[in-house]
């Protein structure tokens, strides 16, 4: 039980014996700490509910409550109840927190399934910056559900059928450079794709046979099935190149072809069912007025001053299908096949109508008890301030906006890094770079944009991974300079110095602060609460001697020092972010 949780549940027990029932309190950190460790509204809100003084309620709340040696409370201002952890209470916490494989993490999500759906490239194209926070992002929040007991299912729903596949064939049999396909297939399968999409757009003959070559795909053609199947082999290779540099891994990668079969009965059946009907030669699915709020209803657009049909198109008029179709038929299969009770996809704040759509179409097929995100995020700025693009305009390729973080990172580890090898130099540039670029992304609300500054994200002062990872070396290199062995599990600690109680005061909210982000799928609180920790980290570093202290003070600091790489450590693991040994 963290610390929140037990205020919480004696100051529920006080309320209902003020009150006479059972209510709901809310317990959270204190903003400021002049006014304590954690406070409560929840008097001021029971009494606006009743009719009565705020102050006199939390007066009465608090001649109730037991704290016992947890702590104590007060009233400040018209009824805020704060509480001050005694500093024995936080010396139990960590000595408690040191023994739990767990860090005091709760268990939450223990029976129910979740599938993540992230990253989601396009065949045959490389990847670009545009992936860098989906599949970051994405991978954080498979971590940190597992963390904390959902069982986590990770699909990357490649793009691998439509249109493009036309292009790439045509090109295929035209002007394939088998040694440049050999060398590096995804950009020879880039270069193939624009030379037909460029000569299509020259030439209509052109145009017509990428048409027929993407039919002949279709109706199952012995030679372009095979041409199709290689470029889904060559591009598994060069996406899991970039996959291994990210440390990012997928349970499952079943691309939109995955779905090609379920799509023409879907699609009958929700014309059977009344769910959609044909329009224009096309089947779309309407509004059917629910919700009744037109600005709420994902169906309905405004133009001209008026309300008018926005509907889901599920078969174009030439008979084909679009990705909305695969969608309906992909999270069908999800719950259908994986037993799945969530789903989640951490995808670009500009497709936030399409997840509506879909969502509302979800509970019309009777999956309207599946918990269903859109996680949406913002845009990657160059230090210009505009859309980070290359000098000829197009989307930075990943590998190289990675490379050159690592190339950054190289300099900086020239500079500054201990290490004896050219080897080891490099294993180090590699971590830093990638961690940077990683921690840069999660430390941000994930809705906000923000300027991709290799600067910045390298410096070993700030909010960086570098700083982190420094913290944790600077944490381990104290054990090293140890001359015995220290069973810190039998250390209970004495807390007395401001900075001590302050670092154990973080150290305790660790496990109340992994549960919070899936409130809102922001892993930017634990980046910011990890660096908050370094601080204090820091502050006691500074302040307070571990080796020269004496041998009961120095081994009461070793289990502050300890448990704070540890929660480090795991909290990166969290970010999907290492740490080095040395730097």
């Amino acid at each position: 039980m963290t610390l929140i949780q037990d205020l919480a549940s004696r100051l529920s027990s006080a309320f209902e014996t003020v009150l006479g029932e059972s209510v709901a309190v809310t317990v959270v950190a204190a903003a400021d700490l002049r006014f304590g460790d954690y406070q409560s509204n929840s008097a001021m809100a029971l009494a606006k509910q009743r009719k009565t003084n705020p102050r006199a309620l939390a007066e009465q709340v608090i001649a109730a409550l037991d704290l016992g040696d947890l702590g104590t409370a007060d009233i400040a201002g018209p009824g805020f109840i704060n509480f001050k952890i005694a500093p024995q209470t936080f010396a139990a916490r960590a000595k408690a927190q040191l023994a739990d494989p767990r860090l005091g993490v709760p268990v939450t999500g223990e029976g129910r399934t979740v599938v993540v759906d992230f990253s989601a490239p396009n065949v045959a194209k490389p990847m670009h910056v545009g992936h860098i926070r989906s599949t970051i992002l994405g991978d954080s929040l498979a971590r940190i559900a597992r963390c904390l007991g959902y069982g986590v299912i990770t699909d990357n729903h490649i793009g691998d059928w439509g249109t493009q596949f036309g292009m790439i064939t045509w090109a295929w049999k035209n002007c394939l450079d088998a040694q440049a396909l050999e060398a590096d297939p995804l950009q020879e399968l880039l270069r193939l794709y624009r030379h037909a999409s460029d000569s299509a757009k020259a030439d209509e003959t052109i145009r017509e046979a990428c048409r027929l070559e993407l039919v002949k795909l279709q109706a199952g053609d012995d030679e372009n099935l095979g041409i199709w199947h290689r470029c889904i082999e060559l591009s598994r290779i060069g996406l899991d190149r970039i996959y291994d540099r990210l440390d990012v891994a997928f349970d499952h990668w079943l691309g939109e072809s995955a779905y090609n079969e379920a799509l023409a009965p879907l699609v009958e059946r929700l014309l059977a069912d009344g769910l959609a009907r044909e329009s224009e030669g096309a089947i779309c699915i309407f509004s059917n007025g629910v919700p009744e709020d037109p600005a709420k209803d994902p169906f309905l657009i405004r133009k001209d001053g008026e309300w008018t049909d926005f509907p889901m198109m599920v078969r174009k008029s030439d008979g084909g299908f679009n990705y909305a179709t695969t969608d309906i038929a992909t999270l069908e299969f999800r719950r259908n096949e994986w037993k799945a009770d969530a789903a989640w996809y951490v995808v670009d704040h500009r497709q936030s109508l399409h997840f509506q759509q879909l969502f509302a179409v979800a509970e019309r097929i009777g999956l309207g008890d599946m918990d269903l995100r859109h996680i949406a995020f913002g845009t990657i700025l160059g230090t210009d301030g505009k859309p980070l693009k290359t000098r000829s305009g197009d989307l930075p390729q990943l590998a190289d906006v990675l490379d050159e973080a690592v190339a950054a990172a190289a300099t900086a580890v020239a500079e500054r890094s201990r290490l004896d090898t050219d080897e080891e130099r490099a294993e180090l540039a590699e971590l830093i770079g990638i961690s940077a670029v990683k921690f840069t992304e999660l430390a941000h609300h994930r809705l906000s944009d923000y300027v991709f500054d290799l600067d910045k994200m390298l410096a070993l002062q700030g909010d960086t991974a570098p700083y982190l990872q420094n913290s944790v070396v600077r944490c381990r290199s104290i054990f090293r300079k140890l001359d015995e062995e220290i069973d810190l599990a039998a250390v209970t600690p004495v807390l007395e110095q401001e900075a001590e109680i302050h670092l154990a005061r973080y150290l305790a909210r660790y496990g109340e602060i992994v549960p919070s982000i899936l409130e809102d799928h922001r892993p930017n609180l634990l980046a910011n609460y990890l660096l908050e920790l370094a601080r204090a980290y820091h502050s006691f570093y500074e302040a307070c001697p571990v080796l020269k202290a004496d041998t009961a003070v120095r081994n009461s600091r070793l289990v502050l020092c300890d448990l704070t790489a540890k929660v480090l450590v795991h909290g990166l693991s969290l970010l999907g972010i290492r740490c080095p040994e040395r730097m």
